[in-house]
Formats: C-alpha cells, sequence, structure tokens
C-alpha cells in the first residue's frame, strides 16, 4: 500500500488523522478533558517554551481536535492546521495572525455577510482596513488596491451566495505583486472539489460547521498553512523578530516549517481562548469521514434542481456553477471537480411570490444555514445579509428576490417535487 502522503484524499478523509497502536480505539475518543498529567516539571516547563510536543491546555489543543487538525491539513495538502470554534474565528485569527492596527488588506467584494461585517465593522474597530473589491476586475486594476500596508488577500472559492467562482490565477499574482500570503475560504468547495493550495493560496480556511461537519450539529472553524509562503520577506516582523510572551521564540526560525498555524496557536488562541470543543472535533470528524460520498450526491442534486428550475414558467432566474451558461463556468471546470450543493434563483413577482414558494416548501425547510444533508432554504436580503446596506448588497450579489437553496442528499425526485407543488402557489 502506499505510503499515507500518497494516499487518496478519500482514504484521508476516513483515516487521516488517527493512527490508532496496539489496544487503542479503532474510532478517535474524546477527550473531554480540560487537563493533562505529566511526569515531572521539566516536561510541562518544555512545553510552555514550545520546545516540546504535546498539550498543555485544551483551550490551546486537544487530541480530539488534533485528529481533525492533522486530517483536513492532509486533505488540503497543507503542512498544519488550526481548529477555532467558528467559521467566524477563523476567519478572524486568518487576518488578525498577520495584521494589526494600521494595517491593511484586499478582499474580493463577494464574501458572506458575516464575513463582510467583520471586516468593514469590527476590524475597522480594531484599526484595520479592508478594501472590497470587484473581483470581475482585471489584475492591473487590482493591484491598485495594493498599498504599502497591505497585509493579505482573501476571497472565497465559492462565493456565499453570489456563487461567483474565484480565479485563483489572477488573486494568486494578486497577492505575489503585494508579497503578501493568499488566503482562501473553501467552505463551499471543500478540499473534494477544489484544493486551494495547488492554485496558489497560502492560507485556506472553513468554517466546518457546513460541508466538513455535513450533519448541522456542529459549529467550528479551521485555518490550514500550506508552509510555502516566506514570511521572512520583510513585511511581517512579529514572525521574524523574537515573542517576548514565549522566552523570544522567533517563528520562522523555531518553526519553520509552519509559522503560521504555530503563531495563531501560542497567541491568538492562547489569548482568546476561542478554541474548538472536543465534541465538535469529534463530531466534525465523523462528518468528514463521508465527505466524499456527500458531496458527489450534493453536487449532482443541485445541477439536476437548477436545470429543472431553469425551464420552469414562473422562475425568472437561475444562478448555479455548473451550468453552462453561468458567467463563471470555464473557471469552474478550471478549478472544481464539482460547482457545490448551492444554487440562488428568483420567481417571476419578485420578492412577495417568493415568499409564498418557501413558505409552501415541505420537505425544504426554512433554515438559517447551509450545506449540510438536508435540502434548505434561505432568503439572505431579509435574514443572513439584512444588517447590509442596499449598495453593500448589491456587491455581495444579493438581490431582493434572490432565494437561497442548499441541496441534500434526499433523493432528486422529491425534491423536483417538493419545488414544483410550492411554485404552484404563485
Amino acid at each position: 500500500m502506499n505510503n499515507k502522503e500518497n494516499w487518496s484524499l478519500a482514504t484521508k478523509a476516513v483515516q487521516g488523522g488517527w493512527d490508532p497502536q496496539n489496544g487503542e480505539p479503532r474510532v478517535a475518543p474524546i477527550v473531554q478533558s480540560t487537563t493533562y498529567k505529566y511526569d515531572d516539571v521539566e516536561s510541562v516547563a518544555k512545553l510552555f517554551d514550545l520546545t516540546a510536543e504535546g498539550h498543555m491546555y485544551s483551550r490551546i489543543s486537544n487530541p480530539t481536535c488534533d485528529v481533525l487538525e492533522k486530517k483536513i491539513a492532509a486533505m488540503e495538502g497543507g503542512v498544519a492546521a488550526l481548529a477555532t470554534s467558528s467559521g467566524q474565528m477563523a476567519s478572524t485569527i486568518a487576518i488578525t495572525n498577520i495584521a494589526g492596527a494600521g494595517d491593511h488588506f484586499i478582499a474580493s467584494g463577494t464574501l458572506y455577510g458575516g464575513t463582510v461585517a467583520l471586516f468593514t465593522n469590527t476590524f475597522k474597530k480594531l484599526g484595520i482596513e479592508v478594501s472590497l473589491v470587484d473581483a470581475s476586475l482585471s489584475l492591473e486594476e487590482l493591484k491598485a488596491y495594493i498599498k504599502p500596508n497591505t497585509k493579505a488577500v482573501f476571497a472565497e472559492t465559492i462565493a456565499n451566495p453570489a456563487l461567483d467562482v474565484l480565479d485563483f490565477e489572477k488573486f494568486s499574482a494578486l497577492a505575489k505583486a503585494a508579497k503578501v500570503p493568499f488566503i482562501v475560504d473553501n467552505t463551499f468547495a471543500t478540499p473534494y472539489l477544489c484544493r486551494p493550495i495547488e492554485h496558489g493560496a497560502d492560507i485556506v480556511m472553513h468554517s466546518t460547521t457546513k460541508y466538513i461537519d455535513g450533519h448541522a450539529t456542529s459549529v467550528g472553524g479551521i485555518l490550514v498553512d500550506s508552509g510555502k509562503f516566506d514570511f521572512t520577506n520583510g513585511n511581517f516582523p512579529e514572525f521574524t523578530e523574537p515573542d517576548e510572551s514565549y522566552h523570544g521564540v522567533v517563528y520562522t526560525k523555531d518553526f519553520a516549517a509552519c509559522p503560521y498555524i504555530v503563531k495563531a496557536r501560542v497567541q491568538w488562541i492562547r489569548d482568546l481562548g476561542s478554541y474548538m470543543s472536543p465534541m465538535n472535533a469529534f463530531l466534525s470528524n465523523m462528518g468528514v469521514e463521508t465527505l466524499h460520498v456527500r458531496m458527489d450526491r450534493h453536487c449532482e442534486n443541485a445541477l439536476a434542481l437548477a436545470k429543472h428550475l431553469k425551464a420552469h414558467p414562473k422562475v425568472s432566474w437561475v444562478n448555479y456553477p455548473g451550468l453552462e451558461d453561468h458567467k463563471d463556468y470555464a473557471l469552474t471546470k478550471k478549478y472544481l471537480s464539482g460547482a457545490s450543493g448551492v444554487l440562488t434563483f428568483g420567481v417571476k413577482g419578485g420578492k412577495t411570490e417568493g415568499e409564498k414558494v418557501m413558505n409552501s416548501l415541505e420537505l425544504a425547510k426554512i433554515v438559517v444555514h447551509v450545506a449540510d444533508v438536508r435540502t434548505g432554504v434561505l432568503h439572505p436580503a431579509s435574514m443572513t445579509h439584512r444588517h447590509l446596506s442596499d449598495e453593500e448588497l448589491v456587491k455581495a450579489g444579493v438581490s431582493a428576490d434572490l432565494i437561497r437553496v442548499t441541496l441534500g442528499i434526499e433523493d432528486i425526485k422529491d425534491i423536483i417535487a417538493d419545488f414544483d407543488q410550492a411554485l404552484e402557489a404563485i
């Protein structure tokens, strides 16, 4: 058999991160403990000096979380990962680990509404400025947003809910021009449909609450370090100068293989206490074991419903990257092995008639969630994105009549029948 590094993604999803020894549990156990026992004082001292591997406290690391971290890092092709309490916290640390007050970063304008609020409101209070850019601009036009204090470029593989597909080549080139890390939120695509590191990403993140968990049981997030970005290029002194809170540790010297993740863990997770809980890590790990099986069905169902709705006389438009007439279809074919399980559409009659359709659905439920095994619908303009201004809604790709559908893994015949009967209400 091939060694673990050469396992397929499906095998890594099932068996990665946990290699039980003689007499140990076959399934990675829940280590529901805040505390660990040591044989002597020196053992603990080495942990706090970051010179020995191990767990000092479950606010910073935990054996169950470690399994999930190793598995997702392997699936994404990274060198290390860090599990967080939510996807929002993963987005937060993704930026604050490399930018502080007085710094700036560039982000695609079509982002999840919560991310937009985080970047434009909360980060503003922290003194971190963001430029939300039109991803359709040319590389040269995008370069105009680079500033001397720019620290990162951020984008989503598949935007939520605009469903724009990221032009990795262009945004990777933008990050290289700025000499900063290229950070990609791969939540909707998952490593099964796209591996951003292979397309130039330096840092990958997920809201594990979505497809990684897959069952709507566990809130969480994760960051993956590619290990490829050169933090010694002069733009990131916190990585190359001694950290006095850890006895002068220099991250790029003492942890050259994965300085980004080590710094994020021992600074931000240590100080904010925003680590994933062992129970959520256990459930998320169980979920990811079937990711490769689930994603095929999600994609299959989404494409089938998109085609059906597109031909329906009461539907005015359908947006799904897997449709050949989608504006980003070429990017979908270039970077993705499937267009994921989320689509959006509008009905004739606009928002009012759309609400009638949503209220008439039976199998598909109205939920403030996306990307699990059950089909659900949501109206972003009045729900998840209601805090955005009209201008911000347009930039995020959210129209007043937009209905977002997250396709589950039920029988597609039942899903289509449900939407057909609901459309009869208008």
